[in-house]
């Protein structure tokens, strides 16, 4: 059982930055994709940005691109979100996930192809 802990969101004003951080605990194999998902109020979950299990594969949402950074330190099972020039309709719920025993590449496009969710972390931009 893979269980996934976010942390880092919060209030922030238009133009700033957060960076999100999902702690993988429960298992001892390092194979696995990661993908982050929001959920705006109102709104369908969709896909923000994914990272192979190796961490040499990336995709991201067209509207997070030169933007939002997806990255994993393997030594601390921790994946990260940068997101930089943040704008009100980021606002949202923000989940990482899983998809165990996928050796190359993401998938951002299908949700339901990942194993295990996290609760999430709300971010919020204001001004």
């Amino acid at each position: 059982q893979l269980q996934l802990v976010e942390s880092g969101g919060g209030l922030v004003q238009p133009g700033g930055s957060l960076r999100l951080s999902c702690v993988a605990s429960g298992s001892t194999w390092n194979t696995y994709a990661i993908g982050w998902f929001r959920r705006a109020p109102g709104k369908e979950r969709e896909g923000v940005a994914c990272i192979s299990a190796s961490g040499d594969s990336t995709n991201y949402a067209d509207f997070g691109k030169g933007r939002f950074t997806i990255s994993r330190d393997s030594a601390k099972n921790t994946m990260y979100l940068q997101m930089n020039s943040l704008k009100p309709e980021d606002t949202a719920i923000y989940y990482c996930a899983a998809q165990i025993g996928l050796f190359r590449g993401c998938v951002l496009s299908s949700e339901f192809e990942y194993d295990y969710w996290g609760q999430g972390t709300q971010v919020t931009v204001f001004s």
